[in-house]
């Protein structure tokens, strides 16, 4: 009797102590973190203590009925997003909203992502709250409107791994005898995962709807409207089209169609199109190449890529450079230089590649087989 006991004290004793550990784990990535991931982690967790109260439940969260005239109410659009019944869904919110201040946050700024958080939360509960509604006309459900409540972050979750496509679309998060499952993958992937937990009942019904309009608002306004600093809209490169969402063999299908629902939009003026890159130019003096993918924004995200790449691979123990301050963006130009006739009677072509302009800067200069590169410290 006593040995059982013993070992009941000792198992307790080893759980307490992992919780212990993850409690401070936990505690620490968040205090490290910015103040729009801090706000958002106890938010949420003051939203999840509400939930076991019914009654703080109906008030927070978004019952569709309830922002139907004469008396919406209309603040549930702001709290529903800090409102969760489950912890396994909390502990995904929280590991979520850390990764976006530790992977998005450093490219975007504090302000973007808390006006992509809000922008996308709020387009996510009105659509879905239109979806409840077509939803009953169709079956005269009524608990569509009164019984089923919206909430959560799931929007903003789904938010994040079109982001994440968006800047890595090609890391490889895993290797199976199937394939590689990449960045690109996810998005889709996760769409999947939450139907299925649906018909497990392991999830509201709300859940996989909030989920997929989540996606598609995501990739709306980082494709046609988020702003950068040097005062383009959006990403209009290939790789983040409508299409590329979907497997290779139905993209050319989607992208008929998508183009198609774009030029719509266009003619409505409603999304603009986008300008034509420019190509070379040529002068008697110099050749400028601007490289497919070399603007300013996509050359920031490519370059960002590229560091922490090579930190990985050097096994760096230190942080990570932020790109976004220590290497703007700078366009690829060629310069041409004369030939010279060298002692063989051999004529070598001389080329001298310029990646920034910075008064100041010491180039570093390699010479091989005739060509002299040069680079400075602004790439």
């Amino acid at each position: 009797m006593a040995t059982s006991v013993t070992s009941s004290n000792g198992g307790l004793r080893l759980i307490g102590g992992v919780g212990h550990q993850l409690r401070r784990q936990l505690t620490g990535v968040v205090g490290d973190s910015s103040l729009v991931v801090q706000f958002l982690c106890s938010a949420v967790c003051v939203g999840y203590l509400l939930s076991f109260s019914d009654r703080a439940l109906s008030i927070f969260a978004i019952l569709p009925g309830n922002l139907l005239p004469p008396n919406p109410w209309l603040w549930t659009l702001v709290t529903h997003v800090f409102v969760e019944v489950h912890w396994w869904v909390v502990l995904c919110d929280l590991v979520v909203t850390v990764l976006y201040g530790k992977l998005v946050e450093p490219l975007w700024g504090a302000v973007e992502t808390l006006k992509f958080a809000g922008i996308v939360s709020l387009a996510v509960a009105v659509l879905t709250t239109l979806s409840h509604l077509f939803l009953f006309s169709v079956t005269g459900n009524s608990d569509l409107l009164f019984a089923r409540h919206i909430h959560g972050l799931v929007g903003y979750v789904a938010g994040f791994s079109v982001a994440v496509k968006q800047y890595m679309p090609d890391y490889v998060l895993v290797n199976s005898p199937f394939g590689k499952v990449r960045n690109r993958h996810i998005p889709l992937v996760l769409v999947f995962v939450t139907v299925i937990l649906r018909i497990a009942l392991v999830v509201d019904f709300a859940f996989p709807i909030m989920f997929g309009w989540g996606i598609l608002i995501s990739w709306v306004y980082l494709r046609f409207y988020q702003k950068h600093k040097n005062g383009s809209c959006g990403d209009p490169v290939e790789a983040f089209s409508f299409a590329s969402f979907f497997p290779s063999s139905v993209q050319p299908m989607l992208a008929v169609m998508s183009n198609m629902v774009f030029a719509t939009l266009v003619r409505f003026r409603l999304c603009k199109k986008p300008l034509p890159r420019k190509t070379d130019s040529v002068s008697s003096s110099t050749v400028t190449v601007r490289l497919p993918g070399s603007d300013p924004h996509d050359a920031e995200r490519r370059r960002h890529l590229a560091l922490k790449a090579l930190n990985e691979r050097l096994g760096m123990s230190a942080p990570t450079i932020s790109l976004a301050k220590a290497i703007p963006a700078k366009p690829l130009s060629v310069i041409s230089a004369p030939t010279e006739k060298s002692s063989g009677n051999h004529e070598a072509a001389a080329a001298t590649v310029s990646l920034g302009n910075r008064q100041g800067s010491s180039p570093e200069t390699l010479s091989s087989s005739g060509f002299e590169i040069i680079t400075t410290n602004d790439i």
